[in-house]
């Protein structure tokens, strides 16, 4: 058994962590610690002692505990079992970061779940060499930075979730607005992961998001950039003037289109309904542009599932002459901007009256 005179650091530097092969020491060893690094002195899984930068001699001087845990029978240079492990307190900064799979946020804009990607870098470093050597080594006799990067990969992923949901509705950023934020968003997570680093003996001296995508033809995405284009329309000519070209658009398509439910309704005489509507609304907008009143506020409309197809949107007096027509009943869906999904129409409490008010059916003769 050959004794150890002299322990050194003999790793790669991208360790962080590395043990001495050899546990033959002596009393007299001298271990020598570089500048940025530590040395553990370690018997029977117990940290006896560490050593900061320099060269220490191993003695029952300097390590009171030994002489309680090894027997010195050979005078001075006594031979004994131990372990020495080197802690490297370097600063790892190009650690890169990404989801494997989509993440599902939810824009809190608009309410729609999106599948998001996002990819990033942070650094960091060994802030308390004894905490992270107990903490992570466990039977391994090295720790590399690859290891630390992918044992900690899962932890910020399924962190990132939350709090990238939790920003977004803090500050009301829609999915489509997110890289506007990227920096805003890297600092409020780099303060939330650290706390998690810390428990390892670890500090994170730099966070970033290098980019957030969305898949721009996942039917989510689409039906999120159209509500965001309906929400611009609206706020540029006005709910009014919008309602009133929406109320045209079903009048052309329920000109040309004589069958199904337009063509119903066309029969119902709910087209000439419309009409009136249109030019009463026209009538109040040229009645407006003559007065300083505010211009009354446009009657809601509905979109209601017919046959499992999105139909409308209709006011409240065409929904009236669809339930008439037997073309909605009290199990049929409807949705406008102020729901958050599809609901029976009996729930809604304006539109519950209008089944009130529906007259039985003819007696039979």
């Amino acid at each position: 058994m050959a004794l150890i005179d002299v322990v050194k650091y003999q790793a790669e530097e991208n360790e962080f962590v590395w043990k001495f092969p050899s546990n033959d020491l002596k009393i007299g060893t001298q271990v020598v610690v570089n500048p940025v690094q530590h040395a553990f002195f370690i018997k029977g899984g117990k940290v006896l002692d560490e050593f900061e930068t320099g060269t220490h001699t191993v003695k029952t001087e300097n390590i009171p505990l030994l002489n309680k845990i090894i027997n010195l029978p050979f005078g001075g240079n006594s031979p004994f079992q131990a372990e020495i492990w080197y802690v490297n307190l370097l600063t790892k900064l190009d650690n890169k970061w990404g989801t494997i799979t989509p993440i599902l946020l939810e824009d809190p804009k608009y309410g729609i779940i999106i599948p998001v990607r996002a990819f990033g870098q942070y650094g960091f470093k060994v802030s308390h060499p004894r905490t992270f050597l107990e903490s992570l080594i466990g039977n391994l006799s090295s720790f590399s930075a690859s290891k630390i990067q992918e044992y900690f990969k899962g932890k910020i992923i399924s962190a990132l979730t939350s709090l990238i949901s939790k920003k977004l509705i803090k500050e009301n950023i829609s999915i489509l607005e997110i890289n506007l934020f990227l920096d805003e968003l890297s600092t409020f997570c780099q303060e939330k992961i650290t706390d998690e680093f810390k428990k390892y003996g670890l500090e994170i001296v730099n966070f970033y998001f290098m980019s957030i995508n969305v898949p721009l033809d996942d039917p989510s995405v689409v039906k999120l950039k159209e509500a965001k284009d309906l929400t611009a329309k609206v706020k540029i000519t006005g709910k009014e003037l919008y309602q009133m070209d929406r109320s045209l658009d079903i009048l052309d398509n329920a000109a040309k289109n004589e069958g199904g439910v337009a063509g119903d309704l066309m029969g119902a005489g709910l087209g000439l309904g419309l009409g009136a509507g249109v030019g009463s609304q026209m009538g109040n907008i040229s009645g407006n542009l003559n007065t300083k009143n505010n211009p009354p506020f446009p009657p809601t409309l509905y979109y209601v599932l017919i046959n499992n197809e999105q139909s409308g949107p209709y006011n409240i007096v065409q929904l009236n002459q669809l339930i008439n027509a037997g073309k909605i009943n009290k199990q049929s869906l409807v949705w406008e901007s102020s729901l958050e999904d599809w609901t029976l129409i009996t729930e809604v409490v304006e539109l519950s009256k209008l089944f009130k008010s529906t007259p039985p059916p003819p007696p039979k003769i």
